[in-house]
């Protein structure tokens, strides 16, 4: 019994702080969830400023994949740079979920917004162009303004 106890300890002990969490979480919460284990143990930056440090570099592996154009580098350097903005967000106190539903959701009424003005002046988006689209991107971003003030 004593022996089963000592064995049990030490795989207790070589256990990952990390095992505990769903792997099958979204990716933006399973990153937020594995820095923010490690981070409990000690494995993080001391500050905001060492993360934004960490996300130039991210940044700039990322153009320098995206000048070799090697997608298997890209996509592992787009991967990290989406990693540390995890990470600045778990600095911020932001839950990179939640903010990026609400990126999503103004991307959306914007582009909701673009076709019914497009709709209204009897077009479509593949009549339109990138310079008509782009202006009333702006317009959809002004009123936005606007009505939040």
């Amino acid at each position: 019994m004593g022996k089963e106890i000592r064995v049990a300890s030490r795989q207790k002990e070589k256990a990952s702080i990390l095992r505990g969490i769903p792997k099958n979480l979204p990716s933006l919460v399973l990153a937020y969830r594995l820095s923010q284990k490690a981070s409990q143990k000690g494995f993080d930056w001391p500050d905001l400023s060492g993360v934004l440090k960490k996300m130039d570099e991210e940044l700039s592996e990322f153009r320098d994949a995206l000048s070799l154009r090697n997608r298997r580098r890209i996509a592992e350097e787009l991967g990290d740079l989406l990693f540390v903005l995890v990470n600045v967000g778990r600095f911020l106190g932001i839950d990179p979920e939640k903010a990026l539903k609400g990126t999503l959701k103004k991307f959306s009424d914007r582009f909701h917004f673009i076709e019914d003005s497009l709709r209204q002046a009897g077009k479509s988006v593949r009549q339109s162009n990138l310079i008509e689209m782009d202006r009333l991107w702006e317009e959809a971003k002004r009123r936005k303004r606007i009505r939040s003030k």
